[in-house]
């Protein structure tokens, strides 16, 4: 087996499994006893969870202040947020719901031991300036099974409108010092929230399987958490009985949590790469984005492989894919298995309702601006260079 040259980041401490959520407060008190925690509005403080982690750090006379993130963070939110607790001298940040809370939180913990503005580090339109660290110590605990933030380095930050954009400020230094992933925190998510959420996390794993950067390590990650997302995705999105649910909960919250660690290695590809604009430029929430983009993403690429690279790597991990999803023992050629993927992709795509990009404002004349602003580090981890016209007849199929 030729095991090729490769680069492993640093991970978190993972404390994964049910019942992993008691564990929060033991894992804070390790850096201190002034916590700034990030939650978002709803989802984890309507629950029993809260008011334990309340009760417990008033226990502990631990000092305590909460921060809502409603929305995808902003600069200004991460901005305002350390100029007002860079001097109150908080040991430690823990972020708790789904991704959009962790990315801000991840950033705010980044920068309150400095005070400076996060547009001095955001890749592609800050200042440029390097972000060396030290983080204020960052405890992740997601709510959603989605972008496995907890466990990566970046965290993206959003400004919408006409001229915005759509960045990550990245460093080691702001990987959670850990992270715990409680499957039944998930049962707070509504199923349009497990669709968007769960695509988000499929994406990001048949993304960087097929990466221009991917590893063996990083293909053995994706591969577990495509398997565990195909065996558990459904029973929770279809909500059906509650030992399938409870199983398929924790099968997906591991594949989301191993996408994060997989992208975070290996990089993502052509639908990450055009969700960045379209997430500037319009509403759209990042996991339907990719959730409408992912099939047609996937043929394209499978058609310029085998166009320009007929013997490319990624289309014998495509055919891989294609025959996992399929779990029926049949034998395929890598042809046959390829059109299978794509097939069953489509078909994911019609079953969850996915809304067309016309939905939250694009049309074709706006397709080109969007071409134009997407060739960002995603992109350049996609398996093959698509050409322009390639990713605007991507756009066009899903308009």
């Amino acid at each position: 087996m030729y095991i090729p040259s490769f680069t492993l980041t640093r991970l978190p401490l993972i404390c994964f499994g049910q019942g992993r959520v008691a564990e929060i407060i033991n894992q804070v008190a390790v850096y201190g006893k002034r916590v700034l925690i990030i939650t978002g509005a709803q989802s984890f403080r309507a629950t029993v969870h809260w008011e334990n982690v309340q009760r417990q750090l008033q226990n502990r006379k631990m000092f305590w202040e909460v921060v809502m993130v409603t929305d995808e963070p902003s600069p200004d939110l991460v901005d305002n947020t350390v100029q007002q607790y860079h001097s109150q001298q908080i040991d430690v940040v823990l972020g708790i719901g789904g991704g959009s809370v962790l990315d801000a939180a991840k950033a705010i913990a980044g920068l309150l031991p400095h005070g400076n503005s996060v547009m001095d580090h955001l890749e592609g339109v800050g200042k440029g300036l390097p972000y060396h660290g030290p983080a204020t110590p960052f405890i992740a605990v997601p709510t959603t099974a989605g972008t496995g933030s907890e466990a990566s380095k970046n965290a993206v930050l959003s400004r919408r409108g006409e001229n915005g954009f759509k960045k990550s400020f990245r460093h080691e230094a702001l990987v959670p010092q850990v992270a715990i992933v409680d499957p039944t925190l998930l049962a707070t998510c509504p199923s349009h929230l497990i669709a968007a959420n769960g695509m988000d996390a499929f994406t990001q794993l048949l993304e960087s399987y097929v990466s221009n950067q991917a590893n063996p390590v990083t293909d053995a990650l994706a591969m577990s958490g495509i398997t565990a997302f195909r065996d558990g995705f459904f029973p929770v999105w279809e909500n059906q009985d509650s030992e399938a649910i409870q199983m398929g909960r924790t099968q997906l919250a591991y594949a989301a949590l191993l996408s994060g660690i997989t992208l975070a290695q290996a990089g993502l590809g052509s639908v990450h790469g055009l969700a960045s604009p379209l997430g500037a430029f319009f509403p759209y929430p990042h996991g339907l984005v990719c959730g409408t983009l992912v099939a047609e993403a996937t043929a394209i690429n499978i058609r310029a492989l085998q166009q320009r690279t007929p013997d490319h790597l990624a289309l014998i991990k495509y055919a891989t894919v294609g025959n996992l999803l399929a779990n029926d023992g049949k034998p395929r050629s890598q042809e046959e298995a390829l059109t299978l993927l794509v097939e069953i992709l489509r078909e994911w795509t019609h079953r969850l309702n996915l809304p067309t990009l016309s939905h939250y404002g694009l049309s074709s004349h706006l397709i080109g601006k969007v071409v134009a602003n997407c060739r960002g580090g995603s992109m350049k981890t996609n398996p093959i260079l698509l050409r322009d016209e390639e990713l605007e007849e991507l756009l066009q199929r899903r308009l």
